[in-house]
């Protein structure tokens, strides 16, 4: 097994720390704490982003997105078994595949604690034919927090928040856990701040809130920093495994970082790509090209709200997506890494990215 080339630890806590949209106050924290050694200044704002700016030589401003929220849920309504046990309903934040949530376990994050629960699968063998046969539904999801329900009300309320429990592991060559999607790129980011010194161009370092339900906090930040350029780093779709003809694997494991040319929400910037793609080439980083047929990241936040600027997105291809199984090679996390740095260093404010 090879040595992790990037903070693993940092990559740890911020993927095991938990934060829905609109709620990423947990992750948050960590974001500041890590930005504040890093850059000139650090600030927040009333949805929750945080932006921590380097200040270069000129006033041409770059921003750099990732995203601080995962996806989960809010709880709706609790309920009382026939025998006084508790059980609680939920609401969805973010897009969730039903088919992955059964017999995992969750936390809710109600005022003053942590109540772990499960999310309970009868027996396949209690089930009838057509039980088995039907698809699960997201809204039929139920936790089992294994109390009764006079204890579990006192606990519990509607409007607590609930998130997978799940560690973050080395399983040979790729990192695997919850929530890469996208604290990762965050990791990413962060790493590539911790680099750079002395920027020629003025650089806004940008977690945003709320990606997974509209890319809300990037819309906001498009219009309160107006940057001159955006560069977003998210995920990506690598299904790279049996059952998927290679042209639906998007991107490959172990392949490089991705450059975005297209997904379902933008068009990047041709000229930018071309430019991020001649870094790689010169600066020797292993990378390839990402055709996303459905989804979307910050990238376009930025592009509907900044104006006519040139927009661009690095990708870490991952494997799972929205499970608590997301999984990425060390050496793509690298890669997102470097090419960030070098496309950073070397940002004049002089590229001419006009059509």
């Amino acid at each position: 097994m090879t040595t992790v080339p990037f903070d693993f630890d940092l990559l740890t806590e911020l993927t095991e720390t938990s934060g829905v949209p609109g709620y990423e106050d947990r992750v948050r924290e960590l974001v500041v704490r890590e930005l504040e050694d890093s850059v000139d200044r650090v600030r927040t704002d009333a949805m929750g982003n945080v932006v921590g700016t380097l200040d270069g030589k000129r006033d041409y401003s770059v921003a750099v997105a990732a995203h601080m929220d995962e996806i989960g849920f809010m709880v709706r309504h609790i309920t009382e078994s026939e025998d006084g046990y508790g059980f609680v309903e939920l609401d969805a934040l973010g897009g969730w595949d039903a088919r992955v949530l059964k017999a995992q376990r969750v936390t809710i994050h109600a005022d003053d604690e942590d109540v772990p629960a499960v999310i309970g699968s009868p027996p396949p063998h209690t089930l009838d034919d057509d039980e088995r046969e039907q698809p699960p539904a997201v809204e039929d999801v139920v936790l089992d927090p294994g109390l009764p329900y006079e204890d579990l009300a006192e606990r519990v309320s509607p409007g607590d928040l609930v998130t997978m429990s799940q560690t973050t592991e080395r399983v040979g060559e790729t990192v695997t856990g919850k929530a890469l999607d996208d604290r990762v790129c965050l990791c990413a980011m962060l790493e590539a701040a911790r680099r750079l010194t002395d920027p020629q161009v003025t650089i806004h370092f940008c977690a945003t809130a709320q990606e997974e339900i509209g890319l809300r906090g990037a819309r906001a930040l498009g219009i309160d920093i107006d940057p001159d350029l955006a560069i977003a780093l998210d995920v990506t779709v690598a299904n790279d495994i049996p059952g998927f003809d290679a042209g639906e694997h998007v991107t490959e494991l172990g392949a490089g970082t991705a450059i975005k040319l297209k997904d379902s929400s933008v068009i990047t910037n041709p000229k930018l790509n071309d430019r991020l793609q001649s870094l790689a080439e010169d600066e020797d980083i292993d990378h390839q090209l990402e055709i996303l047929p459905s989804g979307g990241t910050d990238t376009a936040g930025f592009q509907r709200s900044s104006g006519a600027k040139p927009v661009g997105a690095i990708s870490v291809p991952t494997r799972y997506l929205h499970t608590v199984t997301e999984t990425a090679h060390v050496d793509d996390i690298a890669a997102t890494i470097d090419l960030l740095e070098a496309f950073l260093e070397t940002e004049s404010g002089e590229y001419e990215y006009t059509l």
